[in-house]
């Protein structure tokens, strides 16, 4: 029997509401079981140290592990529980170095749609290896296909959990948790209000329910 898909919440801070963070992410993390939470800043810089700490110790209080998006080793200081390495050309040369600075934390990382980067990645020991599309791919549809093909291949082959990001809807979720992803990311922002948070939570969590088949 293969292990049930987890939801990984992916949320997004924008500097303007910042101050609305905690209670969207409160009502996030309360609306369905919550695996795994990655805090970054929406614009790609770093999130404030004093937005982040109430944001890492809200999750953690409810035994969900707490990621930043980040390759600069701020887990220790933010008291975060790892960091996730967005997809980048030389992701396997930033991998090494965020591994060697952070040890024991969980490190995972976006390798795109190269397998051979997800293979190096696993080898080299990431804690898990993300699938996403990055925001400049035009053919949405045909990227989504690759995805799909790419958690399938790996799900079949490797035994280092894999990550669906950049998920736009329920329908793809469901696809993906069908596929063989170990995680699924919903993507929440601290622009959300508290019932568009809840309800994205909710509607990707009852599609990750994937029924079994009579054997």
């Amino acid at each position: 029997m293969s292990t049930p898909t987890s939801l990984y919440l992916d949320f997004q801070i924008d500097d303007a509401s910042a101050a609305r963070a905690k209670s969207v992410l409160a009502v996030a993390i309360e609306a369905a079981p919550i695996a795994s939470v990655l805090l970054r800043h929406g614009q790609g810089a770093k999130i404030a140290a004093e937005t982040a700490r109430p944001l890492i110790a809200l999750a953690q209080a409810q035994g969900i592990a707490v990621l930043i998006a980040s390759d600069t080793g701020e887990t220790d200081m933010l008291g975060a529980d790892g960091v996730h390495l967005l997809w980048s050309s030389n992701i396997i040369r930033s991998f090494k170095t965020a591994r060697q600075s952070a040890p024991v934390a969980i490190v995972g990382a976006d390798a795109g749609r190269s397998r051979h980067d997800a293979m190096e990645l696993g080898e080299n020991g990431a804690d898990y290896v993300a699938f996403g599309i990055p925001p400049h791919v035009e053919d949405r549809e045909k990227a989504a296909e690759r995805q799909r093909d790419l958690i399938s291949w790996w799900s079949e082959l490797f035994e280092v959990p894999c990550v669906a990001f950049d998920v736009p809807d329920s329908e793809a979720a469901h696809a993906l948790a069908a596929s063989g992803a170990d995680f699924v990311s919903v993507s929440v922002t601290s622009t959300d209000t508290e019932q568009d948070a809840a309800d994205r939570v909710r509607a990707y969590s009852a599609a990750l329910r994937i029924p079994e088949t009579a054997s």
